[in-house]
């Protein structure tokens, strides 16, 4: 049986203090993220600066391969991170209005 795609919600901490080595790798970070939505590796991505915490979730075969995906990230290497595999996981799709040809 092929590998199945599975979900993975990884938690990160941000360092206390955001240093000047640390805000100047944002955009490429943000960079990967939408290359990541792109490949549909990734399914959610949400940053909380209140709580210097990042979460997202993979879809990917295996933790060995988000944890690749995680580390070539540019601000991981600042972050501490946990990663979960998920049981499942719900999102209520994003509401598009209907065509009208009027």
């Amino acid at each position: 049986m092929p590998n199945e795609i599975r979900q993975f919600m990884v938690d990160f901490r941000m360092p206390p203090v955001q240093n000047e080595r640390f805000t100047s790798r944002i955009p490429d970070q943000r960079a990967l993220v939408n290359q990541y939505f792109m490949d549909g590796k990734l399914a959610t991505y949400g940053v909380s600066l209140e709580y210097a915490r990042v979460w997202a979730v993979f879809n990917a075969d295996s933790e060995t391969e988000v944890l690749a995906w995680v580390r070539a990230m540019p601000l991981t290497r600042y972050m501490q991170f946990d990663i979960m595999p998920l049981t499942f996981y719900n999102v209520a799709g994003a509401s598009v209005p209907d065509f009208s040809v009027n």
